[in-house]
């Protein structure tokens, strides 16, 4: 069932079921109230990574605390996505996009990864959180991806499960086409991984290309920034090999 978009929905951490009754996040609140400026009775979706979708009506309304009511489940919950998405953090403006459209394009795990030519070795997971919360809500998202802490990459390797491929974005492809090793994965489980602005060192990507788990693919002749090669790879793995 496809996300209804002409509601409101927010993501809220309680538990969803008939007549339950939950009060909304400061942040929250104020936006109900003071942006959206919804009247008691007013309707939207909620939504918690757990129990599917459900429709909620303003109970009340306080100073600064709105209480809703949850009505009933408008849709099912999905199975995660089993698609990992592996990345080095950027500086901020884009790296809110990266993991935005990470989420939109159906990433179920979201891993920051560490290289050697890294720019932000300690992003916000905080903020990371956040961004991943806004485009699911904003998307009609309901099986929220999850976020990990960041990794060195030797150390992320070192631990891999081996029985996952890891397909690296490699600038130094003999080739222009990732469409042949793409479609040589069909029913494994998947991993992307995707370097930073300043692309992977040659020792990284010698360690990558003799490990047995890891496919190299090209983004094509043309030079891409990290933001872009993201959501070009995302879309070539679920264009050929995933969910659409």
């Amino acid at each position: 069932m496809r996300a209804n978009y002409k509601m409101q929905r927010l993501f809220v951490p309680d538990d969803l079921a008939s007549e339950a009754e939950i009060e909304a996040s400061a942040q929250q609140s104020h936006y109900l109230m003071h942006v959206l400026r919804l009247a008691e009775g007013a309707e939207l979706l909620l939504f918690n990574g757990r129990d599917g979708e459900w429709s909620a009506a303003v109970a009340s309304k306080s100073k600064r605390t709105v209480r809703l009511k949850v009505l009933g489940r408008q849709r099912p919950q999905p199975a995660p996505s089993d698609l990992v998405y592996c990345f080095a953090p950027l500086k901020q403006g884009r790296l809110d996009y990266l993991v935005q459209k990470a989420v939109e394009m159906g990433a179920g795990t979201l891993q920051p990864v560490v290289t050697q030519h890294t720019q932000v070795a300690r992003p916000s997971m905080e903020r990371l959180g956040a961004n991943i919360v806004e485009a699911a809500e904003q998307c009609g998202i309901l099986a929220v991806p999850r976020l990990c802490e960041a990794e060195k990459l030797d150390k992320l390797l070192a631990g891999w499960d081996p029985e996952r491929r890891l397909v690296f974005c490699d600038e130094d492809a003999a080739t222009n086409n990732p469409l042949p090793a793409l479609q040589n994965l069909r029913d494994e489980k998947l991993a992307l991984l995707v370097g930073p602005e300043g692309g992977f060192s040659e020792d990284e990507r010698r360690m990558l290309r003799a490990l047995p788990f890891v496919t190299a693919i090209p983004l094509g002749p043309r030079i891409l920034r990290a933001d872009t090669a993201a959501v070009a790879a995302l879309a070539l793995i679920q264009a050929t090999i995933g969910d659409w």
